[in-house]
Formats: structure tokens, C-alpha cells, sequence
């Protein structure tokens, strides 16, 4: 089946974005501030227990994240005046309220994630899944007193009617699909747009550590080679650069040292805008309404 969501359009072709400030590259972090239920498995650093009820290894690996990890990651972030746009599991709002504080101190945008990640948005039926999402929307706004503008489901799963019930619940931007450099409009039932945003799926220390077995040296690598590849291509046409987070890894002590070596590096360029995936949008619609007509007309 057919998507139906976008038309192909080649990055080679498109009129160049721009961004404000003459920036070249919007830098994008993304902590993913997740709850996970005690007797569901998740994501794993250890297979050999992941099965079991309780599967204590791996889910107090997971809680160092929420007691320890995210207080370091948010000193390195204050420390290079990053603000997040935190992916969040609604029930964080209950179990962990202090890191909602600590983030509204901080400025941080609320990206709507879920309820939780034991639980995952695929094979719901519509009703059960926009049950689910104005939850989620409610009790984040309920708990910070705003209504998120973006959305990243748990493990990036979908139905065919996640864009449309997200717009339809007034969310503007989406970070599911990792298909490109640049947002771009995507057509929902309504007629009206919601915005995709460069999520990463490889710039990203789930799959840098868990899948593909990485050192924390190898992520920051990576992490700065993407940098200079989009920082040099977009001199002439603007790129978003999205690093995404989860301390219950990238928290841990050996770990965070190079996430601290990377942010140094990015933010000593000029041409960087720090942006939250709301400021990234907003200007985009602004910057490329003319454009944007033409994607979701097509």
C-alpha cells in the first residue's frame, strides 16, 4: 500500500531553507524521559533476563535513567545553554514529577511520547489509539501547563491513523518518519498539514550502543562527523541536526563525558541556532508557506 502521506521530492531540488540568523544548522536534543512498568519488558541491555517477570536487571538499568542519569544530562545541557524538546511518557508527569520541574525551570519544550514505553502504539484500533492520545496530551498539559505541539510515539510505532489523529488533537509536528534533513508537510484527512522534524534513529544511543555495539568515543564520532557534514552543506541550504537521548544510557558517567565533548564542539561554530522542535517548525511554516502549499496541494 501506498502511504499517501507526501510526495517524493529530492533535497537537490527543493528551494533552500533558511534559517534565522543566517544559521546553517538548527542543533535539535531530544531526552526521551520515559516510564517503564515493572513486570513489561523493554528495551534491554541483557537478553539473557528480558523474558522474565520481574526482569530485575534490566528494569532498574532502565530506572537509573530517572535517578541518576537525567540530572547529569541536564548539568551538561545547562552547561552549553541547550535547551530539550523532551520526549514524554505521560505517566513521567505522576512517577517523576521533580524531572518535570526541572525542566520547566530549564525551558524545555514537551513533546507528547506516549503514556509509556512498555506500551506501544501499533495494532490499536482508532478509537482505543485517540483515547490514547488525548490522554496523553491532557496529562501532559495538566502537569506543565502546555498543550504539547509535538510527537514522538513510543519506538516510533504507528497505525495508518496516527498523523490524522494527532492533527486532529492540535499537535503540529511529528518526529516518527527519519526520512530527511529538513521538516517537510505531510497531508492528513482533515486537509490540513502536520509537519514531519529530522527525528534520528542513528544519531541516537540506543541504536549507537544496543544495536550497533558502539564505544561512547565511536558516538561522539559520529556525532560530530554528521555535524560537519550538514554545518558544510548548509552554507547554502540549512539542515536540522537532531541528537537523541535516553539516560538510562547516555547518563552513565563513561557515557556522558563525550555527549559533554560533542556539545562542546557543535556550539563553539557560529551559524548554530539551538532551537526546540516548536521554534524549528514555527519558522519553517513562516520561512516556506509557499512551498508548503505546494506539497500538501500536490
Amino acid at each position: 500500500m501506498n502511504h499517501n502521506r507526501f510526495d517524493f521530492s529530492p533535497i537537490v531540488t527543493r528551494k533552500p531553507v533558511k534559517l534565522p540568523d543566517g544559521a546553517r544548522v538548527a542543533l535539535w536534543v531530544i531526552p526521551n524521559l520515559e516510564h517503564f512498568h515493572f513486570d513489561q519488558p523493554s528495551t534491554s541491555i541483557y537478553g539473557g533476563t528480558a523474558g522474565l517477570k520481574p526482569d530485575i536487571l534490566n528494569y532498574s538499568w532502565r530506572d537509573y535513567g530517572v535517578r541518576v542519569g537525567v540530572w547529569r544530562m541536564i548539568e551538561i545541557m545547562k552547561k552549553y545553554n541547550i535547551r530539550g524538546t523532551a520526549a514524554l511518557n505521560s505517566e513521567v508527569c505522576a512517577g517523576y514529577p521533580e524531572i518535570i520541574e526541572a525542566g520547566q525551570e530549564l525551558g524545555w519544550e514537551w513533546m507528547g511520547h506516549g503514556s509509556t514505553n512498555s506500551r506501544l502504539i501499533t495494532n490499536m484500533d482508532e478509537a482505543e489509539e485517540h483515547r490514547l492520545i488525548k490522554d496523553v496530551l491532557d496529562t501532559i498539559q495538566a502537569s506543565t501547563g502546555t498543550r504539547p505541539k509535538g510527537w514522538l510515539s513510543p519506538a516510533l510505532t504507528e497505525t495508518v491513523h496516527t498523523p490524522d489523529l494527532l492533527r486532529e488533537e492540535g499537535i503540529e509536528y511529528l518526529a516518527d518518519w527519519v526520512n530527511d534533513d529538513q521538516p517537510y508537510a505531510m497531508k492528513v484527512r482533515n486537509g490540513d498539514s502536520l509537519y514531519s522534524i529530522p527525528y534520528s534513529i542513528e544519531i541516537n544511543d540506543i541504536t549507537s550502543f544496543l544495536s550497533f555495539g558502539h564505544t561512547p568515543e565511536q558516538f561522539y564520532q559520529m556525532i560530530i562527523d554528521q555535524f560537519d557534514v550538514l554545518y558544510a552543506e548548509g552554507e547554502t541550504n540549512a539542515r536540522v541536526m537532531s541528537i537523541c537521548l535516553h539516560p538510562f544510557l547516555i547518563g552513565h558517567p563513561f557515557r556522558s563525558k563525550y555527549l559533554e565533548k560533542a556539545f562542546s564542539y557543535i556550539t563553539a561554530h557560529e551559524g548554530v541556532w539551538l532551537a526546540t522542535g516548536n521554534e524549528i517548525i514555527t519558522h519553517f511554516k513562516t520561512a516556506h508557506q509557499e512551498e508548503i502549499y505546494n506539497q500538501i496541494t500536490n
